[in-house]
């Protein structure tokens, strides 16, 4: 549903015009309020500043698709509830928004934080006819390892996506971080927004499946979104609009997604989204496969080093499995709400089924 912040998209002249505008309001308040030298910044606003550019391909073929509708980033809760066996079917209902968010969680160390972001979708879906499987609710993501060299912000040193089963990394130009036990597979790339000023990474997602990497190694074809980080929830216009700012919601609110865990509307198992067959998911394709999504403390490589979950829940120990890291990185978290329910995370990682998103 809209929230307060969620507005719906304007014509692109006004917009640019209105966007303008705020980023010189943005601009003049920097000035007149700097950030005081060494003041500490909130997990909010660290989350903020890292967020990524994120281009969104998008496909309109097809019934599925909901006019391409279906790939856009939305919350769990876009149609006001938090039951996960009727997404699919809500998604294409008039009255509910797919106001853009994002997902995120910030987990501190004394040398780094580690940020993660989750995207969601109502529908996986496809529209081929043969040996294709579609699945009610679909997320994805990217783990940043932000190092703490003294400044308000820190220095990014590398980024961990996720695509399906399978984990990709990247490091950015300058970055002293290099192949650990898995190789890195490209360079992150960087771009400036119109909303803020600062220069964000860019990752991108395809279409119908939703898998996550770096841009460009993920671009759009035709038909897209690119959304920008803000504080501030937009619909698209359509689905080849390439300025939509989203808003960022922390997993670990009140009431939010990680409290949410034994909630059986919404999660099937810990970490594993609860979806069902309903309305037409599978019509016209391979099946509909059920409870197939994964929350962050769900995701699994399942040929590295780290185990279910631990992108999120460990993201240290991921990040010196993954990358060599030359000054050391600290293992133990002086925030991790994550690690209340170790126990329960190990047993899970042990006797959850793969899960391919």
């Amino acid at each position: 549903m809209l929230d307060r912040s969620s507005t719906i998209r304007r014509p692109r002249a006004a917009r640019a015009l209105i966007a303008a505008a705020a980023a010189a309001v943005l601009a003049a308040s920097l000035l007149a309020a700097p950030t005081p030298a060494g003041a500490a910044v909130s997990r909010a606003e660290l989350a903020l500043r890292w967020a990524p550019v994120h281009y969104q391909d998008v496909d309109a073929t097809g019934s599925h698709a909901l006019s391409g509708q279906s790939d856009y980033i939305t919350r769990v809760d876009f149609d006001g509830d938090l039951n996960g066996r009727n997404n699919w079917d809500r998604a294409g209902q008039a009255g509910n928004s797919l106001a853009a968010h994002a997902y995120y969680s910030v987990l501190e160390t004394s040398t780094h934080w580690y940020i993660t972001y989750y995207f969601f979708h109502p529908r996986d879906w496809t529209d081929h006819p043969f040996f294709e499987s579609e699945h009610e609710n679909d997320g994805e993501g990217v783990l940043f390892a932000i190092e703490r060299d003294g400044s308000p912000y820190g220095v990014l040193r590398s980024a961990v996506t996720v695509a399906h089963s399978d984990f990709f990394s990247y490091t950015p130009v300058g970055s002293t971080w290099t192949s650990g036990r898995e190789g890195v597979d490209g360079t992150l790339q960087f771009q400036a927004s119109p909303h803020d000023t600062f220069q964000h990474p860019v990752t991108a997602q395809e279409a119908q499946g939703h898998g996550l990497k770096a841009y460009p190694q993920y671009t759009i074809n035709g038909d897209g979104l690119v959304y920008y980080p803000s504080t501030v929830a937009e619909t698209p216009s359509d689905g080849n609009d390439r300025d939509v700012r989203y808003q960022l919601i922390d997993i670990f609110a009140a009431g939010g997604l990680w409290a949410q865990r034994a909630n059986p509307s919404l999660f099937a198992a810990l970490g594993t989204f609860a979806g069902d067959t309903s309305g037409d998911c599978g019509a016209g394709t391979w099946t509909c496969s059920t409870n197939s999504a994964n929350a962050p403390w769900g995701w699994d490589d399942g040929d590295d080093a780290p185990g279910r979950g631990e992108i999120a829940s460990d993201p240290a120990k991921l990040s010196a499995e993954y990358f060599t890291v030359p000054a050391g990185l600290a293992r133990t978290y002086s925030y991790n709400p994550y690690a209340g329910a170790a126990a329960a995370l190990k047993e899970a990682a042990r006797t959850a089924p793969p899960i391919v998103d």
